[in-house]
């Protein structure tokens, strides 16, 4: 009888617990506790340390904009309020989040703790049931921490540009579900979409058309546009990282200065830098330079994937063959390496890591100064290979993380691999247990990543429909602990940030009945 009302008294707490509490991603430790707490808008904001003031005015913005609450802030705790106090012994994205009948306390080691916690405050708080005018919030206590310090999501702008409104949305949902690194794709072989002032054709004539139409007008970020978003993902705790590709997928930087062009070959005309000429080193270096200015992470990637596809004339031109008899360069990959080497040391030489995909493995870099990013799911031996050299790796594998991959059968535009697309569950249920990876060498994974390429998304419709809810199952992913996931759970918690997604009018893929939000028309189907 004893076992039996225990076994109750187990699923009555689980029971609110799923009810309670709808976070994504999933916190680390949760208890449900009795009671509620009350919010309205006569609730005071208490920061007791004055380094939390950022994350209480982020909380104060976001109730305004969410749920037309305002919050003041006072100095004494007089009564029931929301309070932001410092635990040092907390991690440097940890936190912790009770809430009593008579406060909401917020702990946190450093002022990213204390967003996060805020954060998971404000996915209760849209969530809420209202009473007499108030918002219900059920007393509960959790504490949290991330799996991984790297938690990124990529976006590809230089095949279709969208511009900083879109840009900003993405980002304010990426605070929502905790993501901290934006990788932004802003040089490919389409277009380039950076000023740089040193050299203004790369944009003005390297900014002109897309992936879907060469003819396109110019688009492009300004630097003055580029401080702009740097500091709005600053308040969001986003780092922003960016990508200058090279010495391949270079066609829209050599249309602008054809004289640093190393040709191509007949499906990829100029796609590669010119590896032979000292010039091209200089030049790339002084495009680094002021990249490196505007953007404050110290960290660029540098590409350095798929340089096959377009260096062809490589093997005949002279100064290249010159180049390879001077350093013993025996092959065609080994010039490719020396090109990474070179200008790894020009980014070195001003403080920063290089970032690069995985053919890079083989470069000879110094592991403490360079980022491994695992892209070819398909070639899980340049994963091993990057753990035994001991590189320091983000996982971003294209099936299941590249979200330009269609999610079911029901989709008609987009990739897949073979017969595999890229549903909402593969994303939950991705482990590192399934790589070739060791226990000692799971230190060497920084985190997960996420990636919007965008040759076949042209529109802001069909980057939130492919990108939406597919974001939250990659956040869980990056976020929670393996042995806290749970898919029947998260499908659940689901369910109610689809709402939220319909309250702000955000385009998404329903994985619960994918005809209810029909794939949206893009130019592709117009043709």
């Amino acid at each position: 009888m004893k076992i039996l009302l225990l076994l109750c008294l187990c699923l009555l707490v689980n029971g609110l617990q799923a009810q309670n509490n709808k976070i994504i991603p999933q916190p680390d430790q949760q208890t449900v506790e009795k009671g509620q707490f009350n919010l309205s808008g006569v609730t005071p904001l208490i920061t007791r340390d004055l380094s939390f003031n950022s994350a209480a005015e982020y909380l104060q913005a976001e109730l305004l904009k969410t749920v037309g609450i305002t919050l003041a802030r006072k100095e004494e705790l007089n009564g029931a309020a929301i309070v932001f106090t410092r635990d040092n012994s907390l991690g440097p994205e940890a936190y912790k989040l009770q809430i009593t009948e008579i406060a909401v306390i917020i702990s946190a080691g450093t002022d990213a703790g204390a967003f996060y916690g805020v954060i998971s405050l404000l996915q209760l708080i849209r969530q809420a049931t209202v009473q007499n005018q108030s918002l219900v919030l059920p007393a509960l206590t959790l504490a949290d921490a991330p799996r991984y310090g790297w938690r990124g999501i990529l976006l590809d702008e230089s095949r279709h540009f969208f511009g900083k409104t879109a840009v900003k949305k993405m980002l304010d949902w990426m605070a929502f579900y905790k993501f901290n690194r934006f990788h932004w794709h802003l040089t490919d072989e389409p277009g380039w979409r950076l000023e740089i002032r040193k050299f203004p054709r790369l944009a003005l004539v390297g900014g002109v058309g897309s992936y879907s139409n060469s003819q396109d007008m110019t688009k492009f970020y300004t630097q003055e546009d580029i401080k702009e978003i740097i500091y709005y993902a600053q308040k969001r705790h986003i780092t922003i990282i960016p990508e200058i590709d090279m010495p391949g997928h270079a066609s829209a930087a050599n249309r602008a200065y054809p004289e640093f062009s190393g040709g191509g070959s007949q499906g990829y005309p100029d796609f590669t830098f010119h590896p032979g000429k000292d010039e091209t080193y200089s030049f790339l270096t002084r495009i680094l330079k002021e990249t490196d200015v505007l953007f404050p992470s110290q960290m660029i990637h540098l590409g350095g994937d798929e340089v096959h596809f377009g260096n062809e004339k490589w093997k005949t031109d002279p100064s290249v063959r010159r180049l390879m008899k001077r350093h013993n360069l025996l092959d065609l990959p080994a010039v490719e390496n020396y090109f990474i080497r070179r200008m790894a040391d020009s980014l070195f030489s001003i403080n920063n890591k290089i970032l690069l995909w995985d053919e890079a493995v083989d470069s000879q870099l110094p592991i403490d100064k360079t980022i491994i990013f695992w892209w070819r799911h398909d070639q899980p031996n340049q994963l091993k290979k990057a753990m035994e050299k001991g590189f320091p790796t983000v996982l971003t594998p294209r099936i299941p993380f590249y979200l330009d991959f269609m999610q079911d059968s029901t989709q008609q535009v987009g990739r897949k691999w073979g017969s595999a697309f890229s549903p909402i569950e593969s994303i939950y249920s991705f482990s590192v247990k399934s790589l070739p990876v060791s226990t000692v060498q799971e230190s060497l994974i920084l985190g997960i990543q996420g990636a919007l390429w965008t040759e076949n998304i042209s529109t802001e419709s069909r980057l939130e429909y492919m990108l939406f809810p597919r974001i939250a199952a990659l956040s869980e992913t990056a976020w929670t602990q393996e042995k806290s996931k749970n898919l029947s759970d998260f499908m659940n918690r689901m369910k109610s940030h689809l709402r939220l997604y319909k309250q702000e009018g955000v385009y998404y893929y329903n994985p619960f009945d994918p005809k209810r939000t029909p794939e949206p028309l893009d130019r592709f189907e117009l043709k």
